[in-house]
This record gives structure tokens, sequence and C-alpha cells, in this order.
């Protein structure tokens, strides 16, 4: 069984549903990030989950336990906030021994916990220091050690590093995978930055409009995205519309008029009711040499953008626009005739 399920759950403010028969399972150990543009209802299900919110409909279990009912108080969960939300007049020491304190924990207690966390997080020697003292990856580190230091059941993530500066963030998401990894603790980060949440999860949820489109690894979803929204949404750009999907010798014909294509059988086909096919600018090949009619569209080059290591083409073809990026020391100029060639392998149908 997992360690935390969310069943039917249904969550409105003013009758307006932000989530509607919603289902989450998280396994013990995992960190699973909630990934999605604003008003997705990421951070309405990380609130969910702490007990900031309570659901309309639904069941939350955890443990085999129902917590639906349980108040924030009761639940044994560590949050880390976007804010940080130390407390400027308290020590590092005395801002990570609060939720202790709180518990009647006694002063040797506080002070071997205290101890222990600061080092886990590398802050031991700050213990006398005030949050105005400290960078802004300390404090977030001191906010993790809040988090930790009360030996919480699940550990719950509210973007943590968009306040902070682009190379920062990359050191502190580093921070926080090995922190997790190394207390073998559950987690739940809600995060809008799809590298950040690909870089440190084990599986990535990714939300539109209140429901779960994909719940996959990263790898997974970065390869084979099963949704148009998704696909658009880590980068996918290119798209054909089909009429006709058959199949023939383990692969997938796709015909659109007077075009046929073939795409090979992998996991990103493997949908029977997907006839749209996606494929990244870094996947398409542009040429000016004759090639095979399968695969294939002629097109002209609209727009050639440099972009140090290689050159960006928008191709205007019968079928639309295509956007290709592409290493090569002589770049085609705006005008020029050119043809597209679509991998069959690199093809990816969605719905």
């Amino acid at each position: 069984m997992a360690l935390l399920m969310l069943e039917n759950v249904s969550v409105a403010y003013d009758n307006q549903y932000i989530l509607q028969n919603f289902h989450l399972h998280i396994e013990r150990g995992q960190l699973i990030s909630l990934l999605g543009p604003s008003g997705c209802g990421k951070t309405t299900t990380l609130r969910l989950i702490a007990g900031f919110l309570e659901a309309k409909d639904g069941r939350f279990l955890f443990e085999g336990k129902d917590y639906t009912r349980v108040p924030v108080n009761k639940r044994n969960f560590g949050f880390v906030f976007q804010s940080y939300a130390l407390f400027p007049h308290l020590s590092v020491y005395d801002n990570v021994a609060f939720g202790l304190r709180l518990r009647k924990a006694s002063e040797s207690e506080v002070k071997k916990r205290v101890t222990a966390i600061l080092d886990v997080v590398s802050l031991g020697g700050f213990e006398k220091r005030f949050s105005k003292e400290l960078s802004g990856g300390q404090r977030q580190r001191v906010a993790i050690a809040r988090a930790l230091v009360i030996e919480p059941d699940l550990l719950l993530f509210d973007e943590p590093l968009s306040n902070l500066d682009a190379n920062l963030r990359i050191n502190m998401r580093v921070e926080i995978r090995r922190i997790q990894q190394e207390l073998g603790i559950t987690t739940v980060y809600v995060s809008h930055d799809q590298e950040e949440c690909f870089s440190i999860s084990d599986q990535v949820a990714i939300m539109n409009k209140g429901v779960i489109e994909q719940l996959d690894a990263p790898a997974t979803i970065f390869k084979y995205p099963k949704t148009e929204f998704i696909a658009r949404f880590i980068g996918f750009t290119n798209f054909i519309a089909f009429g006709e999907r058959t199949e023939q010798n383990g692969q997938i014909i796709l015909r659109t008029g007077n075009h046929t294509f073939v795409a090979a059988n992998h996991p990103g086909t493997a949908n029977p009711s997907g006839k749209k096919c996606a494929l990244r600018p870094d996947d398409l090949l542009v040429t000016t040499e004759d090639a095979q009619d399968v695969n294939r569209l002629q097109g002209i080059v609209k727009v050639s953008t440099f972009l140090g290591r290689s050159y960006q083409y928008v191709v205007e073809t019968e079928l639309g626009d295509f956007t290709v990026n592409q290493e090569m020391e002589t770049p085609y100029r705006s005008g020029q005739k050119v043809n597209l060639l679509f991998p069959k392998d690199k093809m990816v149908l969605v719905d």
C-alpha cells in the first residue's frame, strides 16, 4: 500500500472547484514533485496534504489511517515555505529548536537533535547567528533544518527556491536531494520550474486545471509526454495532426492529406488514440539534399537565428511552420528551399 493516498478529493473556493475527483498515490521514501503552470492546483494539493485546507469531498489516507479531518497540529509533517518564515528575533539554534520546544522536548534532547540536524544541512557553527546575518541559501537550510528536526513523517516544500538567484538555486536543489536521500524521508515538492523538478525527483506529476495529466519518472516524461499540453509545457514545439493511423510490420503508419509518415514503435507511440505527432526542435533535421518521400517535407526557410552553438530555423511547409535547431558552419538563408526530415524514432504521439 502507498504511504499517502488522495482518493476522489475535491477542493473548492467559493464554489469554484480547484481539484475535483483528484487522485494521488505516493510511495514511502520517494521525492515526488507537483509541476505545472500557475493555477493548476499544485499548491492547493500541497496545502491540503499539510492540513491548511479541508477537502470538500474524498479521503486523505496516510499510512492506512484516515487523515481527512486530522488538524494540522496533529499531523507530524514538516513544511518548508517559499518565504522561509524564520523568526528574525531568534538565533539559528532557537529557530530550529522552536518545534521541539512546542512539543515539550527536554533541553538535552533539543540540543542533541538541533546539533545533529544542523550538521546534516551543513550549518554547524552557525547556531548563534540571526537570519539577517545569513545568505539566502543559509536561511533556506535553516528552514529545512527546522522542518526536519521534529523527525516528520512527511516533508513538504512549497516553491522553496523561487527567492534565490540562479546559481544558488542549482546548489540548493542538489542539497535538498542529498538531504532527502540521506534521511530517506518521503517528500512532496511543489515548483513551477521543470528543470528543478526533473533534476531532484523520483517521480513528477504534471498538473493542468486540477488534473494530473502524467505521473512518471522525469526521464520518461521528458522523452514521452502523453498529452499535447505536457509536450508543449516541456519544450516540444513541432506538431502534426494526422487523420489516419495504422500499424504495419511493427511500425506506425500516419497519413495526412498526401503525406505519409512512419513512426517507430516505442513507449511514446504506445497510446492507440494518439494521432498528433510531437517533435523537439533538436530532433528535426534540415537539409538541401534530396531525400526519401517518407518522413520528408519540403519547405522554405522563413527565419534564421544564430544561437551560439547552433542555428535555429523557422521553416514554412504545407503542414505549417516548424522550428529546427541544427549545428552547422554555413547557415541556410531566409527564402532558401530545404527539406525537413522527421526521424521515425523521435516522433512522439500525444493526445
